[in-house]
């Protein structure tokens, strides 16, 4: 008491104030010192790897490799993370590579921390095997991004497909040959607004090319239930409880026989793979592909001769039923997170917290032909000055899509995507018999009739 009193006549110090004093001085000290977080697992002077599949063009200079250089030399270096990538692949095939690492198939590289899949491919892994990002993030942080987005990254109750980005699909064109097209035929760009327009187009194309397809077309089942849903079906009435089509919808049947007739009479075709490739060598001159396809079109249409001629890429929303709602796909991968250790789960979190920064995010989606996951970066898309028209094309379309249409999810039973490329595979089989039986005077129904039973024959 004495001491105090002693204080309190010396300079009318308090208790109180001496121990403010005393907890500034050591939040000062600790600052100086820069305090080590106990909680983290991190330590820059013994870097953690983490190994990473992705999906962003399986070139060396992919745009995703540019970020996750970047990440390896700032934030990567302060906290102690390496990024590697270690593959590079598609959307459509990563899943069953997942599957074959994850079941240690020979020469199939180790399972990665870090990777890029669809909702199905994750349920395939196994929920239990990856992160959950609900316990990685707060309700707070997770606000930030847009709630369809976070919504279509659960696999029942948990959230293990973060959304990075997320595309749709569109209708590509080159521009030059259909505007000399345009030119012969009085067709205009606004006919390829309705799938009936859209059809009528693919045929008098047919006859001014002298028999080539107008369009190759990347996802014909998302095409066919799109239109559908548009005429009153709901996407809960296509499946059955085992995860695959119920063929006795009669407006799915009677959407998928729609283009199954333009497939018939050689106006339309399947893609090989990705419909960019028959756009870049003449053989069509449209392609309905994801947004993301913009990444893979040259600026130059290359023919069989060799000759060539700009591409003068346009880009389309794809088209609609005309009736009811419209409809657009949400579509793209997210990424996931193997579950290995805590020090991982860590690193992993502070990357997906770097890369999915607003600014970051909003610059790497422009470079790339997706969509951003963030509340109102369309505004910042549309301030933004392109250096290429088409990706100045292409974000036009995807302003449009995301004001007119409702964006709904894919699919995402197990092996569906399987199923999905099984049917296309044998479709693109059969297209040269199918055409050449069609030459030869059988009925386009007929024929269409024969892809119907083909999408039957797939269980």
């Amino acid at each position: 008491m004495g001491w105090e009193r002693r204080l309190n006549r010396q300079g009318g110090i308090t208790m109180k104030k001496i121990l403010s004093f005393l907890l500034m001085l050591a939040l000062s000290l600790c600052g100086l010192v820069a305090c080590k977080n106990d909680n983290t697992l991190l330590d820059p002077d013994k870097p953690v790897t983490l190994t990473m599949w992705h999906v962003y063009g399986e070139q060396a200079d992919s745009p995703m490799n540019k970020y996750i250089e970047e990440f390896n030399r700032t934030v990567g270096k302060e906290k102690g993370i390496i990024i590697n990538v270690t593959m590079m692949s598609n959307a459509s095939q990563i899943g069953d590579k997942l599957v074959e690492a994850q079941a240690d198939k020979p020469g199939v590289p180790d399972m990665p921390d870090l990777f890029f899949c669809h909702n199905n491919n994750a349920a395939l892994l196994g929920t239990e095997n990856l992160i959950d990002w609900k316990d990685m993030f707060t309700s707070e942080e997770l606000s930030v991004y847009v709630d369809d987005f976070i919504a279509d990254g659960y696999v029942g109750d948990e959230l293990c497909v973060f959304p990075v980005s997320k595309s749709t699909h569109l209708l590509y064109i080159a521009g030059g040959v259909f505007e000399r097209f345009c030119a012969d035929t009085g067709v205009s760009y606004d006919d390829l607004s309705s799938w009936d327009g859209f059809f009528n187009v693919a045929e008098k194309y047919y006859v001014w090319s002298d028999g080539k397809p107008f369009c190759a077309i990347d996802y014909l089942l998302r095409c066919v239930e799109l239109n559908a849903m548009s005429k009153g079906a709901t996407s809960e009435s296509f499946y059955t409880e085992n995860g695959w089509y119920d063929f006795n919808n009669e407006l799915m049947k009677a959407s998928y026989m729609e283009f199954a007739e333009s497939i018939a009479k050689g106006h339309i075709v399947i893609a090989d793979l990705y419909s960019n490739t028959q756009v870049m060598t003449g053989e069509t001159i449209a392609g309905i592909g994801s947004s993301a396809s913009v990444l893979y079109y040259n600026d130059t249409i290359t023919y069989p001769d060799n000759t060539t001629e700009p591409m003068n890429l346009q880009v389309c929303p794809i088209p609609q039923a005309g009736v009811g709602t419209n409809y657009a796909t949400q579509a793209g991968v997210g990424l996931c997170a193997y579950k290995t250790t805590e020090q991982k789960a860590e690193a992993a979190t502070v990357f997906v917290r770097w890369f999915t920064e607003a600014q970051r995010n909003f610059d790497f989606v422009i470079s790339t032909g997706y969509m951003p996951v963030h509340d109102g970066a369309f505004d910042k898309i549309q301030n933004h000055e392109f250096t290429k028209p088409a990706y100045e094309n292409l974000y036009a379309a995807l302003g449009e899509t995301k004001q007119t249409c409702t964006l709904v999810s894919e699919p995402s039973f197990a092996n569906y995507y399987t199923k999905v490329n099984a049917l296309y595979a044998s479709l693109r089989a059969l297209q040269n018999d199918l055409l050449t039986k069609y030459a030869n005077g059988a009925n386009a129904e007929s024929i269409a009739t024969e892809i119907w039973t083909t999408f039957e024959a797939i269980e």
